[in-house]
């Protein structure tokens, strides 16, 4: 027993590190707008994100279900495997912050569970139906919706203020993006950071410390939230830089209606239950604004380099879960050696990215191109 309650623990810790990597790297979801077009000064804008990110927390369990009982079977998942698919996960967010590419945290966190325990108790303990209906069909979905919504909107928004003074329309749109930023942190706070309630939860369930089908504890909700609440106010500046100026120029009307398009979807699906990528919402949202406003360049360039990083993320981080599960699943050492293994690759990948380091000092300058 004290083996099992020191190992959930070990993987506790380890979800946790996975929520605080999810808080900076998707910080950028909520705030690159908002920062691009000036409307809040970016230490501002991920202190309120970083706030809200942990109010979020506490608004549902929906998606936490999703995870803790949908896209695998709790009844065959042991601890081990948990860790193996964090792992997965944590390394993935490492690498494309690394790169600055807004990948979906999500996507590696599902990606990482499914190698590990399909690896650690066959294709049986993966339920691929939930896997299509709730995070394949969203993520085709989503970005489109959003995008279309942005791109709509933002037409309509020019449109109707195209006789006013253009100091009015962009005042008056910075503040309607503060309203709008904080309404996506709060979105992505019921969204993201259930994800790791989830697992946590999951954890619990496998060795017994819960029932199956259980909803997370408080303690969970509320260590969870404050996880990602504190990563997204460190703030992820690479990926913040290439969502506010890599993909178009941003105007404060574009920026709004990106903001009120994501909120709107990320809500909508969170309620039922839907464990989407809001990085791949936001994206296509501000997508969708480029689109929208007449002469806007849109950097395809840059588009095209985070789509392929969407497509790789699930599978890559299922091989990384996959490999880790087959060792860590064989006992204590097993888990011990991934976990030194992982903490160097971690360690290497932060150093590597401090020799070009990007900081709310430079966070608005545009990212040269690749």
């Amino acid at each position: 027993m004290e083996h099992v309650t020191f190992l959930v623990v070990v993987v506790i810790i380890t979800a946790l590190v996975f929520d605080f990597t999810n808080g900076f790297h998707d910080t950028a979801n909520a705030m690159a707008t908002s920062i691009a077009t000036g409307a809040l000064r970016p230490r501002v804008a991920v202190a309120i994100s970083g706030v809200l990110n942990v109010v979020g927390a506490f608004l549902s369990v929906e998606v936490a279900k999703t995870i803790s009982g949908g896209i695998v079977d709790d009844t065959l998942v042991t601890p081990p495997m948990v860790f193996a698919g964090l792992i997965g996960a944590i390394l993935w967010n490492l690498l494309t912050w690394l790169l600055g590419l807004p990948s979906s945290s999500s996507h590696a966190l599902f990606g990482g569970l499914i190698g590990a325990v399909w690896v650690g108790a066959g294709i049986q303990g993966v339920n691929f139906g939930t896997v299509v209906q709730k995070i394949l069909i969203p993520a085709v979905a989503s970005p489109l919706i959003a995008g279309f919504v942005a791109m709509t909107a933002t037409f309509l928004a020019y449109s109707l203020t195209a006789r006013a003074r253009h100091e009015s329309v962009t005042g008056t749109f910075r503040f309607g993006q503060i309203v709008s930023a904080s309404l996506v942190s709060l979105a992505h706070g019921t969204n993201d950071a259930q994800k790791t309630m989830g697992v946590i939860t999951l954890t619990l369930i496998s060795s017994g410390a819960l029932a199956s089908g259980s909803n997370p504890p408080l303690w969970v909700i509320a260590t969870a939230g404050l996880a990602i609440g504190l990563g997204t106010y460190l703030g992820g500046w690479r990926i913040i830089r290439t969502m506010g100026k890599g993909l178009t120029e941003i105007e404060s009307p574009q920026g709004f209606a990106a903001e009120a398009s994501a909120t709107t979807v990320i809500l909508a699906s969170s309620h039922l239950g839907f464990a989407l990528s809001t990085t791949q919402v936001v994206s296509g949202a501000i997508l969708g604004t480029g689109l929208g406003r007449r002469l806007a360049k849109v950097r395809w360039s840059v588009a095209g380099r985070m789509a392929l990083a969407w497509l790789l993320t699930l599978p890559s981080a299922a091989a990384v879960g996959a490999v880790v599960a087959a060792v860590a699943t064989t006992g204590t050492l097993g888990v011990a050696v991934t976990a030194l293994v992982a903490i160097a690759a971690a360690v290497g990948l932060y150093a590597a990215g401090r020799r070009e380091p990007v900081h709310a000092g430079n966070v608005n300058d545009v990212p040269a191109p690749v």
